[in-house]
């Protein structure tokens, strides 16, 4: 059926053809792209190829375009008889509103491709990791939840954040956590990882080890024996502890340590004026601890313990000071002691490529918003489709 006036109404018949060749094309030329792509560079893939389902919309986008455009048609109709319409209409130039949608189809296209990033390459890199071992022995004995650093934080509280803070000082080096207070054991065994070492210091407390009591020296040869000793890497331990030690054996252990080329760093966690040690409940404290006599029990850092270890094994003492506890004495005397290669880890990564997509389906976006439907000279002279017949 012929279209009347279509120097005023939208082409919608032309304009379903146009669009089924350009989707034919687009298609075709895409999947011979793909095609030749795949076969070619075997190093391509989509990251997210999920992405191009949103191909699906575009059949639902077209109809939706094409019903607007009839609906315009009726509107336009609905207001004015097929005479009136050069005195009341400026007129649409099909062509301009074809090469709209286009521009706008096209778009969305290289976007959704974007979207799902095509990458290339997978370039093959190699990565050396240089550190040393560094195994962290923390005191977990009831005395530890004494709050004589700062209100409101224990002693353990305050040696938790402490070892994560020193976590993200560490650059390369493999990490490892023993727990102790009258045994020791290993909380988590030498890693690279600090994310994973973090989430097992979250972990940590008082009520992991029942035999009470504080036997550093078991903690340093749990410590030992914790270190991969096929890995020839220099080592050291950290001990955060109140260093009340009622075993005594510590010196000889720490000693022992330093004879296998381990050095031993220790950290004091508490005061020298004796505080009680409260008794936790839920969370809650229900009271302090009190000996056989009804005495209230006092603890206080024993600090010429953890100076003396620290000498045997030839490192460096640190006391805590409110929620310092000194890290900058343990990293320096870590930064003396020679940088291993730990592993060296060849991977692979790919680049990506979306920008490019991106690029292209924002520049054919901006060619949509540039162009309107309205009727001009230049338009009218360019023919996509020859009309049926002339205006009335």
């Amino acid at each position: 059926m012929k279209e009347k006036n279509p120097s005023y109404l939208f082409n919608t018949i032309k304009s379903s053809i146009i669009l089924l060749v350009v989707e034919l094309l687009f298609w075709s030329i895409s999947l011979g792209v793909y095609y030749i792509t795949i076969t070619n560079i075997k190093e391509f893939r989509f990251e997210r190829p999920e992405a191009l389902w949103a191909f699906l919309l575009i059949p639902f986008i077209i109809v939706c375009w094409q019903i607007n455009r009839n609906w315009k048609n009726k509107a336009i109709l609905s207001y004015s008889s097929i005479k009136l319409l050069p005195f009341l209409h400026q007129g649409v130039s099909n062509n301009k509103s074809i090469l709209k949608f286009l521009f706008l189809r096209l778009g969305l296209g290289f976007i959704i491709i974007a979207l799902s990033n095509p990458q290339y390459g997978e370039n093959e890199r190699q990565v050396t990791s240089k550190g040393i071992d560094i195994m962290i022995a923390l005191d977990v004995s009831k005395s530890m939840l004494a709050e004589d650093l700062i209100k409101g934080y224990s002693r353990l509280d305050v040696a938790k954040k402490g070892i994560s803070s020193l976590f993200q000082n560490l650059k390369g080096d493999h990490i490892g956590i023993v727990v102790f207070a009258g045994d020791a054991y290993k909380q988590l065994p030498i890693t690279p990882d600090y994310k994973v070492a973090n989430m097992f210091l979250s972990n940590i407390e008082t009520q992991m080890i029942s035999s009470q009591g504080t036997d550093i020296g078991n903690a340093i040869d749990k410590c030992i024996s914790s270190f991969k000793q096929e890995r020839e890497t220099n080592k050291t331990i950290i001990i955060l502890s109140d260093g009340e030690d009622h075993q005594e054996n510590a010196i000889t252990a720490a000693k022992n340590a330093y004879d296998k080329g381990i050095i031993i760093n220790t950290i004091g966690m508490g005061t020298t004026k004796g505080v009680p040690i409260p008794i936790l409940k839920n969370g809650k404290q229900t009271g302090v601890k009190k000996d056989e006599n009804n005495q209230t029990v006092l603890t206080k850092l024993n600090e010429q313990m953890l100076v003396d270890i620290a000498n045997a094994g030839d490192g460096v003492y640190s006391r805590a000071r409110g929620m310092n506890i000194g890290l900058n004495n343990i990293i320096n005397r870590i930064n003396k002691i020679e940088k291993s290669t730990l592993e060296t880890n060849k991977y692979s990564s790919y680049d990506d490529k979306f920008q490019i997509y991106l690029f292209v389906g924002l520049l054919f976006l901006l060619l949509e918003l540039s162009i309107t439907d309205k009727k001009s000279n230049f338009w009218s002279n360019i023919e996509l489709f020859k009309s049926y017949e002339k205006n009335n």
